[in-house]
């Protein structure tokens, strides 16, 4: 008995578009008035933030826009959650996603601060140089034992601790079995961070159509219904009838 997937080599879907040179990237996607972004990011972990000018910023020649947390009005909110918790009971699940862009406080490196939006992409990242930034450096714990002694540094002062989830399952008897054992191993594990390499780094193009209502994405995702939901409900767009991603 043979099948499609079982015992068979298959090919891939998506290689003769990368074989012949016909893949669509987000850098081949040119549209009539395209602006570009840049994110100003924090370079440190942990920190209060005292005072962000962007007026410098906003006068370089080829700039439209500069965006602080309080600029974003109604928009600034917490992302909705994409992926509800396992139904484990006893689970502790202390919700908190990500904002568009950091406001009184900066809870780890590379959290965006400002957004440039200009006519290139070059004009963008250099007013990113222009942009006047005043913080007070908070201790940060980068170890997660370290984090959840107590006095740590705490990433979220309203939760109390630096617990983001824990859940605990169990299957069978371990303490029958391990009576009846010839043996127990104990290990610690420690993993690396890990990254993903693809050939396209990330990247998003947006075009809205405000005479349908519809919005349409170019994004480098391998989620792509993930990130429509979570951009419909953010834009207040109804996820089926008002977008579609490319």
């Amino acid at each position: 008995m043979s099948t499609r997937t079982f015992g068979e080599p298959i090919k891939r879907n998506e290689d003769y578009r990368l074989l012949t040179g016909r893949a669509l990237f987000i850098d081949d996607i040119e549209l009539p008035g395209l602006l570009h972004a840049a994110f100003l990011r924090s370079q440190v972990a942990h920190a209060r933030i005292l005072k962000i000018d962007v007026s410098r910023a906003l006068r370089r020649p080829g700039v439209v826009a500069a965006y602080v947390a309080d600029d974003l009005g109604e928009y600034w909110k917490p992302g909705p959650l994409l992926v509800p918790p396992p139904p484990i009971a006893g689970i502790v699940f202390n919700q908190r996603t990500q904002v568009p862009l950091a406001r009184d406080k900066i809870r780890h490196v590379g959290e965006p601060l400002v957004i440039v939006i200009a006519e290139s992409r070059y004009i963008a990242e250099d007013a990113l140089d222009d942009i006047d930034i005043e913080l007070e450096q908070l201790p940060a714990v980068v170890d997660i034992e370290q984090a959840l002694k107590a006095g740590a540094a705490l990433v979220h002062e309203d939760v109390g601790s630096n617990i983001s989830a824990h859940a605990r399952q169990t299957k069978g008897n371990y303490a029958a079995a391990a009576a009846k054992a010839d043996h127990i191993i104990k290990r610690r594990f420690r993993y690396e961070h890990g990254i993903s390499s693809p050939i396209e780094t990330r990247g998003v193009v947006a075009q809205w159509d405000g005479r349908a209502g519809q919005m349409t994405i170019w994004d480098t995702t391998q989620a792509p219904v993930f990130v429509r939901n979570g951009l419909a409900g953010i834009l207040g767009l109804n996820e089926r009838m008002s977008g579609r991603f490319a």
